[in-house]
């Protein structure tokens, strides 16, 4: 049922209990795994029986009779019963039930969404990939998974920004820049051996012979890099090969439907004095040490036991350099003075060890800079790996990376829909075998195809009504219109299910679990064929006819609402 609809019915359990007696009580309904056992089940009389030192029968016997006597009850509740030890299911009544089908056609797109955070803001982090080869299956996740849960946190009224953070200040572009000199010297036709540590895929190749044939990339920022052509020309080998592959990345991210708003170089945050800051303030707090050389976080303190590190961390290393979470926790530091009171990182299941020396070392220089950072910023989302089968087999190598499938692999298989819904269908901290051959099928099995097909089934069934002269009910007769003959049982279930979508959101959102949306619009789908194959929409009756096609499109507009958070096209014809 509607979420104002659950917390009037809570109220009511409340306020009965306070009539025997019993307040501070926290009431949970929720919804019987067996349709036949009603709309809602509450046990909160089983939970009272250590307390009221009686059998949870009588606490529900009690319960229920003290319901009864609330007048508020009867535009609620149909009818309560006590089943087996003590539990009190509930039917609804009729209005409660088809108040969804209003709810949803009035409004529309934003049915689901609310404003419990407006006005705060959250920046995501996600993908950040080195600009040094094609992004792999990581990424991809990452990008879905990124995409979609800024796409929740909007329903829930956060003010979201998306950003992409270039580690572009580390020897990777050194390593990168190194590896075109060579590969383009070997297409000039001298003789070069390759190190151990150079990028090897098909996709050097292609930048080194680009930037003889001096040609020009133009960036996101607007500028143009022309290739010198000059293969002793380290600086302009490393301004095309990295303009190039941002450009290549970028080309893959839109493939999948994954945008940002915004882009933050590591390199800025040494250039405008931040790790330097960050560093100073971290040492001013007391928390560090030098030994062996280098310079140590104390991150074994008793003060941050909460955080669970296992030992001291270096920080500085001997040769002057930082280890690569000092940066991090500048950039976190700078995420904050933006204003955003919460931020979540996407990563890759290995971040799991810097997690706990990010934090703290946030909280060591937020004291001494006067900020006021949660113990908990940023938040993690740690994402494991996928496999990825075609044909059976696991498939490992891309032609054109060398040593891994890309993400642009993937998505030219089975296409952006398939692709996106099954990269967040899992929760995040699961491993799962993406099987392509199942992602290409047209059968109930394949997911993304049942979802699409229950929103084409009832566009075909709207254009049937069309054809045979009747008329679809407008916005204005939904008002008036009489939904009390949708008491079937499917009805019934498609009606509860209907009802729950705010609140999957809103949980989605919270417990940033994309994968909910996906377990709940299969969910949906279900029900709606249940519903369609147990019921003849286009019935001579036109009360019967017009109450029931405002049900589907009900559940058209759910399901588009649901497609559209994943980022997944609603055909009307398949």
């Amino acid at each position: 049922m509607l979420i104002e609809q659950k917390k009037a019915i809570a109220s009511l359990f409340e306020r009965a209990l306070s009539n025997m007696g019993v307040n501070g009580v926290s009431v949970l309904l929720e919804r019987p795994k067996m349709a036949d056992h009603g709309d809602l089940a509450c046990n909160v009389a089983m939970q009272l029986a250590r307390t009221l030192k009686k059998s949870p029968r009588d606490i529900a016997t009690q319960l229920v009779e003290e319901i009864e006597k609330l007048s508020e009850s009867d535009s609620l509740i149909e009818s309560l019963e006590i089943a087996g030890p003590g539990f009190i299911n509930m039917r609804l009544s009729t209005a409660a039930k088809t108040a969804v089908v209003r709810v949803a056609l009035e409004q529309k797109e934003s049915f689901g969404c609310c404003h419990d955070h407006d006005g705060e803001s959250v920046l995501l982090e996600y993908v950040s990939a080195n600009p040094t080869g094609p992004l792999h299956l990581g990424h991809a996740r990452q990008g879905a998974l990124g995409d979609v849960l800024a796409a929740l946190m909007k329903t829930q009224g956060w003010k979201v920004s998306r950003e992409f953070y270039y580690n572009d200040a580390g020897v990777q572009i050194q390593t990168l820049t190194t590896s075109v000199q060579l590969r383009a010297k070997e297409l000039l036709g001298e003789t070069v051996q390759f190190p151990d540590n150079c990028y090897q895929g098909l996709y050097i190749q292609d930048i080194a012979r680009d930037f003889l044939d001096k040609k020009t990339v133009h960036t996101r920022e607007g500028h143009a890099i022309t290739a010198s052509g000059n293969v002793e020309d380290l600086a302009s080998i490393r301004a095309f090969s990295v303009a190039y592959l941002k450009n290549e990345q970028d080309s893959d991210l839109r493939a999948l439907g994954v945008a940002f708003d915004n882009f933050y170089l590591e390199s800025s945050l040494y250039t405008d004095g931040l790790v330097k800051r960050a560093v100073d303030a971290i040492i001013a707090s007391g928390h560090t040490y030098e030994a062996d050389g280098a310079l140590w976080l104390k991150t074994t303190d008793p003060e941050f036991k909460r955080f669970g590190d296992d030992k001291d961390r270096v920080m500085r290393k001997k040769d002057g350099t930082y280890t690569y979470f000092v940066p991090d926790v500048a950039y976190h530091l700078s995420k904050f003075e933006r204003g955003f009171v919460k931020a979540i990182d996407i990563q890759g299941a290995d971040h799991h060890g810097t997690t706990s020396r990010v934090r703290i070392g946030v909280q060591t220089a937020a004291k001494v800079l006067g900020l006021n950072v949660p113990a908990t910023f940023p938040d993690y989302v740690l994402h494991k790996m996928l496999k990825v089968v075609r044909d059976g087999h696991e498939v490992k190598m891309s032609k054109r990376a060398g040593s891994y499938v890309t993400l642009r692999d993937l998505v030219q298989w089975v296409g952006k829909d398939a692709a996106r819904f099954f990269l967040v269908s899992r929760k995040a901290d699961s491993e799962f075998v993406f099987d392509v051959n199942l992602a290409l099928s047209q059968s109930d099995e394949n997911p993304v195809y049942y979802l699409q097909y229950a929103h084409a089934r009832i566009c075909s069934v709207l254009a049937q009504a069309a054809d045979k002269g009747y008329s679809i009910p407008s916005e204005a007769e939904l008002i008036d219109l009489d939904l009390s003959c949708l008491s079937d049982k499917s009805a019934t279930v498609l009606m509860n299910i209907l009802s729950e979508f705010p609140e999957t959101l809103t949980v989605a959102a919270k417990e940033f679990a994309p994968h909910t949306v996906c377990v709940y619009l299969k969910e949906l789908a279900g029900s709606f064929h249940a519903f369609y194959n147990a019921e003849r929409i286009l019935v001579d009756d036109d009360g019967v006819r017009n109450a029931r096609l405002a049900l589907l499109l009900a559940t058209r507009q759910v399901l588009r609402n649901g497609l559209a958070l994943l980022g997944i096209s609603a055909p009307e014809k398949m």
